[in-house]
């Protein structure tokens, strides 16, 4: 079986979270397991993390965990009933909960959580209701209302989210419920923090401190989920260590035919800067209740494996879903196969600028033009793998030793890297043969292949980088 470059993420659900179907999701392929924490309390995230890390280890291999935290939202409040809405009716949101209700018996109205509503939006500014479903336009604002117009009208629950398109909010960043469910994952290891409806570098910066002040070596894997995001999307990717391409919201606040684009881009834009792009919602949407999925999302997934994604997630399939199993299965069979397509061609490494980049794609341009060859590199923090990775390589798997076992787990979500955990020695070429004599014991490698060694070495008294080639004796 062809080795898969294409890493797999599934959030864990109702439909996954026991110890069995853990352990069926992680034999199958899974790379990072994702925790979804707008529906998590702290007790019940703090005993998943745990079983987590013991099920990987009663199945021998260690995944990656990502605690998404919810972000900044907007939300509709409590309703008695739901709320029929009709084509061209006029509807009030209260941004001020109990706010008296002018002409109550015509009108029909909720209250909103976020205070500042009133300030942030503009009469004529559309206002999406349910992930889009409902949409209203906003007529005018008066005290604590917020007058539309219904434009395409649906059932009104509670607790809906709201949607601006185009609208700057003034809302926190990195809210208070953030700062507790992130301090949780902290103490307990997380290796990934999804960050929610990213707007600007600085939004990262709030996290990134949170994390230093905490001694945290978690990364930073920002979720765009908005125009600002888009608008500063170069500034967001320099900023952060993996990027997110959340369709779902992003789906909504753009219009639904640049989401194509906006994921080109954004994928485009990662493997220059050397971060990884993970494309997510809606891959397999069908398979939360149907055992295949539709031609449209197999094409949809190949997309994202033609790209060069690094990583592929799903998110209702595996917390919901009646086919948690297959739908990770699914993945894994289409990465593969596309993954036989892929050629030297359209590789473009001029972005690459650093002495470091140069030598690593040396490394690159060798072992893809040697068959059947593996790139071997020692990393501590996880950059040299990075860098490879951005690389593309399109054949050549990159087979990543590191001491440390947050790393270890880190380089999980890197495009067509194996990570390795073993301690270094102090002579670069020791730790060299001592990597291979343990690829050679777990027979990881045969005799005669070729390995591209990309790594340190001792030269008098300083390290110099270098490229070496090695055949398997």
């Amino acid at each position: 079986m062809p080795f898969r470059r294409t890493k797999i993420i599934f959030t864990l659900g109702p439909a996954t979270e026991s110890d069995e179907m853990l352990g069926k999701l992680i034999s199958a392929g899974a790379d990072v397991i994702r925790l979804n924490m707008a529906h998590a309390s702290l007790d019940w995230t703090r005993s998943t993390i745990r079983r987590i890390r013991q099920v990987s280890a009663k199945v021998g291999h260690d995944v990656a965990i990502m605690m998404d935290i919810k972000g900044p939202e907007i939300r509709t409040g409590d309703l008695a009933a739901p709320i029929e809405l009709k084509p061209g009716e006029i509807f009030d949101f209260t941004v001020r909960p109990g706010a008296a209700r002018e002409n109550s018996e015509e009108i029909r109205s909720v209250d909103v959580n976020y205070k500042d509503l009133l300030n942030d939006i503009k009469v004529g500014d559309t206002v999406l209701v349910d992930s889009g479903l409902i949409r209203l336009k906003v007529l005018s604002k008066k005290d604590a209302h917020i007058r539309c117009r219904v434009l395409v009208p649906g059932e009104l629950k509670s607790r809906r989210h709201l949607n601006l398109p185009g609208v700057k909010v003034n809302l926190p960043a990195f809210t208070e419920k953030d700062r507790i469910d992130a301090a949780l994952g902290i103490e307990e290891g997380i290796d990934f923090l999804a960050m929610s409806f990213v707007r600007e570098a600085a939004d990262i910066k709030l996290l990134r401190d949170f994390l230093a002040e905490r001694n945290s070596k978690a990364r930073i894997i920002a979720k765009i989920e908005d125009q600002s995001a888009i608008e500063n999307l170069d500034e967001i990717v320099r900023a952060c260590d993996a990027l997110m391409v959340a369709r779902g919201d992003l789906g909504i606040e753009c219009p639904f035919e640049d989401l194509p684009v906006i994921q080109r881009r954004a994928v485009n834009m990662c493997i220059a800067e050397g971060k990884p792009v993970i494309i997510a919602t809606h891959m397999l949407e069908s398979m939360i209740s149907q055992p295949v999925p539709t031609r449209a999302e197999i094409t949809d997934v190949a997309n994202a494996v033609f790209e060069l994604s690094d990583c592929v997630m799903l998110s209702g399939e595996t917390t919901v879903g009646r086919y948690p199993l297959e739908c990770v299965m699914m993945l894994d069979k289409i990465a593969r196969r596309i993954e036989q397509e892929e050629t030297p061609e359209g590789r473009n490494i001029s972005v690459f600028t650093s002495e470091k980049m140069k030598v690593l794609n040396s490394a690159v341009v060798l072992a893809d033009g040697l068959p059947n060859s593996k790139i071997v590199t020692f990393t501590r923090h996880g950059f040299v793998a990075a860098g490879l990775a951005a690389l593309r390589p399109v054949h050549s798997r990159i087979l990543a030793f590191t001491p440390y076992p947050e790393t270890f787990r880190q380089l999980r979500i890197l495009r067509a890297v194996e990570p390795y955990l073993m301690e270094f020695a102090a002579d670069p070429d020791a730790t060299i043969e001592k990597a291979l004599e343990y690829l050679r014991r777990l027979e990881l490698v045969k005799v005669g292949e070729k390995l591209v060694v990309a790594t340190d070495i001792l030269v008098g008294d300083r390290f110099v980088d270098s490229v070496q080639l090695r055949t398997v004796h």
